[in-house]
C-alpha cells in the first residue's frame, strides 16, 4: 500500500532532519544543530536509546540555540517516568521552544529494559493509556484515570507563574512491530519510522499505519511519518561502507528480528550471533563484520557517496515516509551539506 507524501518543504525542496545519539559531546551537538537549521533543515532528533544520554537536557541545549529548527525525542521510553512529570517535562521545553517541541515515546528494548527491572509486558495498553494521560495533560486539562498502568487523581499541570494554555507539543511513537503501527495509526500525532530496516519494510508498515488510522476514522496521509536513516557520506565510496558496516553488524547481533523482517537472510544472522554476545564488545563488532556484505549494507542504510546516499534516501520516500532523520556516521557537515536543498533528485 503507497500512503501519499508529503516530503517538500514550502520551498519545493526536500524535507530532511538530523539524529543525534551520543557520538559527539553536547556542545557538538549544538553547533550541529545550528548548521543543521542554518541549512534549511527542519529538525533535530535526540536519542534516548541507552544508558549513556538521555534526550531532554541535549533538546534544551539544541532549542536554547537555534530558533526556528524542531527539537524532538527520538525516542524516550514509556516506562520509567510518570506519565505526569512526562508531561510537566515537555511543558518546560516548551516553554523554552514554544512550538517547535516533538515528543517522541517508544517501547524501549530487552534485554536493557529487563536488566534495570522493568517488565515490557502489554505494551500497546501501556503505551494506549500513557499517550493518553501526557495528551490531556498538556492540553490543559484535569485528569483522573484509573487504568493498568496510569493512575491518576484530578492531576493537573498547576502552573502558577505563567498563563494556563494548552502546549503545542504533537506526540509521535517509535513504532517498529506492526500492532505498535496500527496503534500509531490510531492514536498518534506522528510515528518514528526506525532504522536499519530495509525501504520493503515500509510496505508492511503503511498497511498497518493505514489500518489504524481507520478505526479512529483518520485519514493515514495526514499522520507524520518521519524515518530515521542512517546516513554515511564520504567522497570514497569503500570509506563510507566501512563506516556504515559496523553500525549495521552490531545491529544484526541486537535486533535479528528486525533484520529478518528488513529481508536479511537468516544464515547471515545465525553467523553474525555466533560472534556477538550482549552487550558486544569492539572487537567482536569488528570481527562480525568480516561476514557483513556490501549489499546488506547498502540495502539497510543510506551509504556511499553523497549521489548513492541521497538515492538510498529516495527509496525510504517512495515507501511512505515523509522526512528522513539521518543518523550522520563520519563527517556530520558533510552529510548535511548533501541534504541541504535537496530537489529529491
Amino acid at each position: 500500500m503507497t500512503i501519499p507524501i508529503h516530503a517538500r518543504t514550502a520551498r519545493g525542496t526536500m524535507r530532511a532532519a538530523i539524529y543525534l545519539q551520543d557520538a559527539h559531546a553536547i556542545r557538538e551537538g549544538m553547533d550541529f544543530a545550528r548548521y543543521a537549521e542554518e541549512r534549511g533543515f527542519e529538525a533535530v532528533w535526540q536519542a534516548e536509546s541507552r544508558l549513556v544520554r538521555e534526550a531532554t537536557v541535549p533538546m534544551a541545549a539544541f532549542a536554547s540555540v537555534t530558533s526556528s529548527i524542531k527539537v524532538g525525542s527520538g525516542v524516550v521510553d514509556c516506562w520509567s517516568r510518570n506519565p505526569a512529570r512526562l508531561a510537566a517535562t515537555f511543558s518546560t521545553l516548551d516553554d523554552l521552544a514554544p512550538g517547535r517541541v516533538i515528543l517522541g515515546i517508544g517501547a524501549w528494548w530487552d534485554p536493557l529494559a529487563a536488566k534495570v527491572g522493568i517488565s515490557r509486558d502489554k505494551p500497546l495498553r501501556a503505551m494506549r493509556e500513557i499517550v493518553g494521560a501526557v495528551r490531556a495533560l498538556l492540553n490543559n486539562e484535569r485528569v483522573s484515570f484509573s487504568g493498568e498502568f496510569v493512575r491518576l487523581d484530578g492531576v493537573e499541570l498547576d502552573y502558577v507563574y505563567q498563563p494556563r494554555r494548552a502546549k503545542d507539543v504533537p506526540i509521535y511513537i517509535g513504532a517498529t512491530g506492526m500492532q505498535m503501527m496500527e496503534l500509531t495509526g490510531e492514536i498518534a500525532d506522528g510515528v518514528v519510522l526506525n532504522y536499519l530496516v530495509s525501504p520493503d519494510y515500509n510496505q508492511q508498515a503503511m498497511e498497518a499505519l493505514a489500518r489504524g488510522a481507520a478505526r479512529s476514522g483518520r485519514d493515514a496521509s495526514t499522520i507524520d511519518r518521519p524515518q530515521l536513516v542512517v546516513c554515511s557520506v564520504h567522497d570514497d565510496r569503500r570509506t563510507a561502507l566501512d563506516m556504515a558496516r559496523m553500525m549495521v553488524t552490531q545491529y544484526l547481533g541486537q535486533q535479528p528480528h528486525i533484520m529478518k523482517a528488513s529481508g536479511v537472510p537468516q544464515d547471515l544472522l545465525d553467523r553474525v550471533g555466533e560472534v556477538l554476545t550482549w552487550p558486544a564488545t569492539h572487537e567482536q563488532v569488528a570481527e562480525a563484520a568480516k561476514l557483513v556484505p556490501d549489499d546488506i549494507v547498502q540495502m539497510l542504510t543510506a551509504s556511499g557517496t553523497p549521489d548513492e546516499a541521497r538515492a538510498q534516501v529516495r527509496r525510504y520516500l517512495e515507501q511512505g515516509a515523509t522526512c528522513p532523520i539521518l543518523y550522520p556516521l563520519g563527517d556530520v557537515h558533510q552529510m548535511i551539506d548533501a541534504f541541504a536543498d535537496w530537489d529529491g533528485r
